[in-house]
């Protein structure tokens, strides 16, 4: 198998791991959106959790990481729910964090583990306790494969940055002990800039925080008046939209075709409409600076001015009206 990623560019993968993305459980990723509903509000906004899953597999891969962290890194997202995680807003889940609590789950209800038997792996070794894999996974607010992947996908695909800002922070990119650091502070500067640009300016974006409020809305009415169940969120995105549009409960009907047409919207904490928080997601990367590992934002007063400001408005959150 040929994969032709944008970021990391093109690898041959056979094996356990060609058998696993052609598993039926990945390719439904396909059909999940990494930004939730942001697709239904901007079709431009078209990153899926598969895209992403294969990503911070190569990446691990890129950085030497062991085959069976790859599996890991592939696998990590499997059990995101449609919509990924507005499954949480839905549920008045704050710490986000639905898809890992039914993780274990979806996994052995699943062909992974005989595909996984198959060459001789067994996968409560390689994917029911992510801990050992330190690239693909580290506690905020240092850097791992599936932050930085995530970041770079989408600031590349939605024209933030270019190809070549992408080769120069994975030049830049080191790895001690299993665990990934940087080597540069004005690195370090660039990937936090950019991380926030995606945690705040594109997650708590106005148009994206307005879609993922109403389609949350649309979502609790529809489990309310049992037009879907929560196994429903086991489809795809597009799967649970086709349920909803096939419903003849006018108000599902007229709040779907709201939510896909143009409105503007804009942050107005005196007047608004909609008031969102999302858990706080911070960054602040070790780099290796006369062979110690040093926290950026002590080296950095810019970083650590960053750092606060998006704290600050993660705890506040965003108030938005809609102007129509």
């Amino acid at each position: 198998m040929i994969i032709n990623d944008p970021l990391y560019g093109t690898y041959q993968v056979d094996g356990v791991l060609a058998a696993l993305i052609n598993s039926r459980p990945v390719q439904r990723l396909k059909g999940i959106h990494q930004g939730g509903a942001s697709y239904l509000v901007n079709p431009a906004w078209n990153v899926t959790r598969f895209d992403h899953s294969i990503g911070v597999m190569l990446l691990i891969k890129r950085l030497g990481g062991s085959l069976e962290e790859q599996i890991a890194g592939l696998l990590h997202d499997i059990s995101h729910t449609a919509f990924s995680h507005i499954i949480d807003f839905v549920m008045d889940n704050e710490k986000e964090d639905y898809h890992e609590r039914i993780f274990h789950e979806v996994v052995i209800n699943s062909e992974l583990p005989l595909i996984l038997k198959t060459y001789g792996y067994n996968y409560e070794e390689i994917i029911m306790d992510d801990s050992k894999w330190t690239l693909l996974e580290q506690s905020a607010p240092e850097l791992c494969a599936d932050r930085v992947d995530y970041t770079l996908r989408d600031m590349y695909t939605y024209r933030n940055i270019s190809l070549a800002d992408v080769e120069a922070f994975l030049q830049n990119l080191i790895v001690i002990d299993g665990k990934m650091y940087l080597n540069k502070l004005e690195i370090a500067e660039w990937f936090v800039e950019l991380y926030y640009k995606e945690v705040i300016g594109f997650f708590m974006g106005p148009l994206n925080i307005y879609g993922s409020d109403r389609l949350t809305v649309i979502l609790q009415q529809a489990l309310e008046k049992g037009i879907i169940s929560l196994s429903d969120f086991f489809l795809e995105d597009e799967e649970v939209i086709e349920i909803l549009r096939s419903t003849q409960e006018q108000e599902i009907n007229q709040l779907i075709v709201q939510l896909q047409q143009p409105v503007s919207v804009i942050e107005d904490e005196n007047n608004y409409h909609i008031h969102r928080k999302t858990k706080p997601r911070l960054i602040d990367p070790s780099i290796l600076s006369k062979n110690q590992l040093i926290r950026s934002s002590k080296l950095s007063n810019r970083i650590k001015e960053m750092n606060q400001q998006a704290y600050e408005k993660a705890k506040k959150g965003s108030y938005l009206r809609i102007l129509g």
